[in-house]
């Protein structure tokens, strides 16, 4: 006898114990997760209430708006609880389909992997797992069993991930101490062609990992680099493998920010963070035909690499309504529009405020890097704050952005004075014009000399000579 699915929520009311415990957020946070999360938000006064998010906005228990420049650090392509996405995935569960009986063949993550596919066509296999460093793991696994060759080559501060493989190809040290031995991975300089043919010529690496624009820092791979690097490459019989997890998916002006470079054809490809549509952890590695068949060579094999969930019917169904909505509302071409028209406007600022060193980057992923000034009151004020820690100036911008003008940007790195904007895909001219405007703001109190900015960097540097 089948038993009849209930449709009594067995007690559980998510509505009630949200209204009821909401209010211990932080509190919740700081006694049973990551303790030292609460502490640094309530340290530069990021501690908000959020209520509620729509596109690229939030706002709090009072009404007022927040423009979101941070986009969950890449997750939020099309910004939050897009319609599509969402009518997609009651749709999902509504079908009541049977998911993940791990012994048969359901359509949706071949309906995603044709869809992603499409816009890469060199490629021709999938695999489906749950998150960008998994994507990452799975290249690296594939490109070393492929190529029977140990070791894989990555670019200085570049991040791929956080597990034990793809911090083995982090560039930066901060992430690495004390989680050693990991594996005989060996970092090159980003655009250094030489460095890369010498550690080709010892025989035994099995590819390159290269995001074609690092997150850390915003630092673009030099013009002709990423073709010259794939033909030395092959030429040893390695492989290139594009981690484009925070730049996929039409962040930098095109479906990929390698496709910028003509003649540029990665043999694996990890994707990630917008293909969830921000709602399912979803992450995928595409690769060449040759490469799928060596790793899957026999039926002994077919379980070699999988993932508990993935392919699950959730995460296909996020990524193929994400998939239609870049298509159908032109998502990329607006990101590369809205991004040009950014960049230009902050471009137009480095003349006129001494503090401002360079803006750069593509599409909807900008950096705006903070330099040493020459005036001799900001040049003091500047080298005390790099005496304590270097990085805190731009933190001393990203502060009043929120507290002052309710716009959410980040810090490009651990000890890096650049402030990195990678807001939702479907940002316009209003929100380009209102992050200016604050922008301008918050620089012209800066070179003021005075006020509450050089009175928070006050506070930042106790923090930071604390701290040590």
């Amino acid at each position: 006898m089948t038993a009849e699915p209930s449709s009594q929520s067995g007690g559980f009311d998510l509505g009630k114990l949200l209204a009821g415990r909401a209010g211990e957020r932080y509190e919740l946070h700081a006694r049973h997760l990551n303790h030292q999360l609460p502490r640094m938000l309530h340290t530069i006064g990021f501690d908000k209430y959020y209520e509620r998010a729509e596109g690229a906005y939030f706002w709090d228990a009072e009404g007022n708006d927040y423009l979101d420049m941070l986009a969950g650090f890449g997750v939020m392509g099309l910004g939050r609880h897009h319609p599509v996405v969402r009518k997609a995935l009651h749709d999902v569960l509504d079908a009541s389909l049977a998911d993940l009986t791990r012994f048969d063949c359901q359509p949706l993550p071949g309906l995603l992997a044709e869809q992603l596919l499409i816009h890469s066509p060199h490629l021709d296999r999938v695999f489906f797992g749950n998150s960008g460093t998994e994507a990452v793991e799975t290249a690296l696994k594939f490109a070393r069993y492929a190529t029977g060759k140990p070791r894989v080559l990555y670019c200085a501060h570049a991040f791929h991930g956080l597990t034990t493989g793809s911090l083995s190809v982090n560039g930066e040290s901060g992430f690495r101490d004390g989680f050693a031995p990991l594996l005989p991975d060996t970092a090159v300089p980003l655009g250094d062609l030489d460095v890369l043919e010498r550690e080709l010529r010892k025989g035994d690496v099995a590819g390159l990992i290269v995001e074609p624009i690092q997150g850390k820092g915003v630092h673009e791979s030099p013009p002709g680099y990423l073709r010259a690097a794939q033909e030395l490459l092959h030429r040893h019989k390695a492989l290139l493998i594009a981690d484009e997890v925070q730049t996929g998916l039409g962040r930098t002006g095109d479906f990929y920010a390698y496709q910028h470079e003509d003649g540029v054809e990665p043999d694996l490809v990890c994707v990630a963070k917008a293909l969830s549509g921000g709602y399912v952890p979803v992450g995928a590695t595409l690769g060449r035909d040759w490469i799928f068949k060596k790793v899957y060579s026999s039926m002994d094999r077919v379980l070699v690499h999988s993932a508990s969930f993935g392919g699950n019917a959730q995460a296909m169904a996020a990524g193929l309504a994400v998939l239609s909505v870049m298509e159908n509302e032109e998502i990329v071409a607006n990101a590369r529009a809205t991004g040009e028209e950014l960049k230009s406007r902050l471009a137009a600022l480095v003349d006129k405020y001494e503090l401002l060193s360079e803006v750069r980057g593509r599409g909807l992923m900008i950096g705006i890097e903070f330099g040493k000034p020459k005036s001799l009151k900001l040049r003091s004020r500047w080298t005390m704050l790099q005496a304590a820690r270097k990085g805190l100036f731009a933190q001393m911008v990203v502060v009043p952005l929120l507290q002052r003008h309710r716009i959410l940007t980040q810090v490009s790195g651990d000890h890096l004075e650049v402030i990195k904007l990678i807001p939702p895909l479907i940002i316009g001219e209003r929100d380009v014009d209102r992050f200016v405007d604050a922008f301008t703001d918050v620089m012209d109190d800066a070179h003021n000399g005075g006020g509450l900015m050089w009175d928070f960097g006050k506070t930042l540097v106790k923090q930071a000579v604390a701290n040590r």
